[in-house]
């Protein structure tokens, strides 16, 4: 697996899951920079996504991953943002088209769905599944408004 730095970020419900996410990039030998949150303390996760979103857009993280609970506000949070194709991802088969035919650049998964032999088969697929390309390029190409 090449050398890339990933971007991390959670609410509350996803905060448990973020803490195994650590733990299997650090197998994995891929850095990793946390947006937050910190702790299982309420917050709000639009504060972390967007946090991400833009560590992603200005290049500092090559790819993200996003974790909620159900894994939808931070997937809508993400996609607000021009450059961010987040996908949300419960079984491994999503995390291989997500990356395969909609280059996703950041992987969102259900912290209150999934367990953590899940996630981690989940995210096997996503970081080894290349961007197909072909007759997909002109549709990513279509989802940025500006």
């Amino acid at each position: 697996m090449e050398t890339k730095t990933v971007g991390l970020a959670s609410d509350h419900a996803g905060f448990k899951l973020k803490q195994f996410v650590k733990g299997y990039l650090d197998s994995k030998g891929i850095t990793y920079k946390d947006y937050g949150t910190y702790s299982e303390d309420s917050c709000n996760y639009a504060e972390f996504g967007h946090a991400l979103a833009n560590g992603v857009e200005d290049g500092e993280v090559c790819q993200g991953i996003g974790i909620c609970g159900s894994g939808e506000g931070m997937a809508m949070t993400l996609n607000k943002h021009q450059g961010i194709r987040a996908g949300l991802a419960w079984i491994p088969e999503i995390a291989h088209l997500i990356r395969q035919h909609n280059d996703a650049n950041v992987l969102v998964m259900p912290g209150r769905f999934i367990d953590n032999d899940t996630a981690a088969k989940i995210m096997d697929e996503f970081f080894a599944t290349p961007f197909e390309g072909g007759r997909h390029l002109a549709r990513v190409k279509s989802i940025p408004l500006s």
